[in-house]
């Protein structure tokens, strides 16, 4: 098995050699920009080592994993628009750096070069791989839509959020590692486990960054601490503060929600304060080990060799304990 650190050099330098030096530069550019500023590259990542859980050959696998990371940064250059963004990845966003236009239509392009990718997966399992694919595409469109919607609701049900969360961000994890899976010769059942790996997994990892937002270190996580704070996001932080907060509590938290972004500094610092007297901060912690243990779980059940599966528990671990 190749670790992780290997798996994401290969997609690094898969993603370097792509040709966006085309016509019109003002298209183009946004892509290439947006793909160098980095990031962990989970996706690819997962879905070559789920195929190499099953195969040692991982060339078949290579343009599926580009394709997915090709989607996934596509997803973030029009979240950012959504959510008023200003930073991904400690550098501006693209709508900033260039405008609104430009990050939806270079997105787009984004979404269509996916596609591109993900038809170059073997003809076998072609079919299979993008009807999960496009699946997968309509399921984060759902997620993001009941985000917004969010937004606009006095009160969200933790297990409404968790949906959302569900949908926006662990299925693609899932799909990942189903079509790795499938492209290294997995059989159905082990397909599913590692597809309930990154389902799990993915519910765990949206968890720890709600609480990253508000308790990380601005150096690096990326982006602004408590951004979620300041734009009234209902994160699973939000949506137990509001349930637990009674009294004064509940009087200063709704208040707090009503403030406007010129008192940005003492809002964070009061809503953080908040959440610290009400324990969401353990609550949140206690789903996400939840969810952990659900992920470990799956993966012991993936007929392969104990040792073979040491590096998806090692990834599992990072991204629960990661600091960015």
């Amino acid at each position: 098995m190749k670790s992780f650190d290997e798996l994401q050099q290969v997609i690094s330098s898969e993603l370097e050699v792509i040709n966006w030096n085309k016509e019109p530069r003002g298209l183009y550019e946004p892509i290439a920009y947006v793909l160098s500023l980095g990031g962990k590259r989970i996706r690819p990542v997962l879905t070559l080592m789920a195929c190499n859980l099953f195969s040692d050959d991982l060339q078949p696998a290579v343009s599926s994993a580009l394709g997915l990371e090709i989607f996934h940064n596509f997803t973030l250059l029009h979240d950012d628009i959504m959510d008023k963004a200003d930073v991904r990845r400690g550098q501006p966003t693209v709508h900033k750096k260039w405008d609104e236009n430009t990050a939806i239509l270079s997105g787009d392009v984004m979404q269509i070069a996916s596609y591109q990718y993900m038809t170059q997966t073997p003809a076998d399992q072609l079919k299979l791989s993008l009807d999960l694919f496009s699946k997968t595409a309509a399921e984060i469109c759902e997620g993001q839509q009941y985000d917004v919607e969010f937004e606009h609701r006095e009160r969200v049900g933790a297990d409404e959020y968790l949906e959302m969360i569900r949908l926006k961000t662990a299925v693609l994890l899932g799909a990942s590692l189903k079509i790795g899976a499938w492209i290294g010769g997995a059989g159905e059942k082990d397909a599913c486990l590692l597809y309930d790996f990154g389902i799990n997994i993915g519910l765990a990892f949206q968890l720890k960054d709600d609480l990253l937002d508000v308790y990380g270190d601005a150096s690096t996580f990326g982006k602004k601490i408590g951004g979620d704070i300041l734009s009234n996001k209902k994160t699973y932080l939000l949506i137990h503060a509001l349930e637990l907060a009674q009294g004064s509590d509940a009087s200063d938290l709704q208040n707090w929600l009503n403030v406007s972004e010129s008192k940005s500094s003492e809002k964070i610092e009061a809503v953080t304060a908040l959440y610290n007297r009400l324990g969401v901060k353990a609550i949140c912690e206690e789903k996400m080990q939840f969810f952990y243990e659900k992920a470990l779980s799956n993966l012991g059940e993936v007929s392969v060799s104990d040792n073979k599966m040491q590096e998806l528990r090692n990834l599992a671990k990072k991204l629960m304990f990661r600091k960015e």
